[in-house]
């Protein structure tokens, strides 16, 4: 959605690649028309796709479930549940007739554990991995192998609004607490992501399926 972030990002992208080929579309993944057409304006450039990485996300505030609006919920659930099946729909028919492709979702550790305060968002990313599973074992016949990542607390502008939320201008002594215990002790690097994500849909990772992959640090194994 935004397109001055896209167009820095193609700039950080043709620096390490100058001969790459790149297509920017801002869309809005809650509504199903624009996800279409940033499928098809893909194939139409690219004849193909590759892979496929559903990242796109929204915390919504954070409130006690009877305190949580209807409206708060649905917009969560629009962008992080509804986008991801949205990308899924229209991407995996173009992979089904190429015969090939990769899929990554962007689910979360609270995809896989309650973290309080969240209920919006732990329901959308317990859905994403849902449907990851499922569409899995649905698609690995058609050589389409689908797998997400549940990220801990990574350094990302969504994580410093959550710390705002929680510490207002003291976010950051918030944040220093925040990771405590976490048995590294600091916050994910999201080159650290960058790198899972990159394995995940190359051809090395063609046999991994159906899998949610935890990257935080070791936290959600912690007793």
């Amino acid at each position: 959605m935004n397109e001055d972030g896209l167009k820095e990002t193609n700039d950080l992208v043709l620096e390490v690649a100058p001969d790459c080929e790149t297509l920017l579309i801002t869309a809005n993944v809650a509504k199903e028309e624009e996800v279409k057409n940033y499928v098809d304006e893909t194939v139409a450039k690219f004849n193909k796709i590759d892979g496929f990485f559903n990242n796109a996300g929204v915390e919504g505030k954070q409130n006690l479930t009877e305190d949580y609006t209807a409206d708060e919920f649905k917009w969560v659930l629009d962008v992080n549940l509804n986008g991801v099946f949205y990308g899924m729909h229209y991407v995996l028919k173009v992979m089904k007739q190429q015969g090939f492709g990769s899929i990554l979702n962007c689910a979360s550790v609270g995809g896989i554990r309650g973290v309080g305060n969240q209920s919006g968002y732990a329901a959308s990313k317990h859905g994403v991995v849902g449907l990851t599973r499922n569409s899995a074992i649905e698609y690995g016949q058609f050589n389409i192998n689908i797998n997400a990542i549940a990220p801990g607390a990574f350094m990302t502008a969504m994580v410093e609004g959550s710390l705002r939320q929680m510490g207002g201008d003291n976010w950051e002594e918030v944040g220093k607490e925040f990771v405590q215990p976490n048995p590294m002790r600091r916050f994910g690097d999201p080159k650290e992501l960058g790198h899972a994500v990159a394995y995940l849909l190359s051809d090395e990772a063609k046999f991994v399926n159906a899998q949610v992959i935890t990257i935080d640090g070791g936290q959600s194994y912690k007793y």
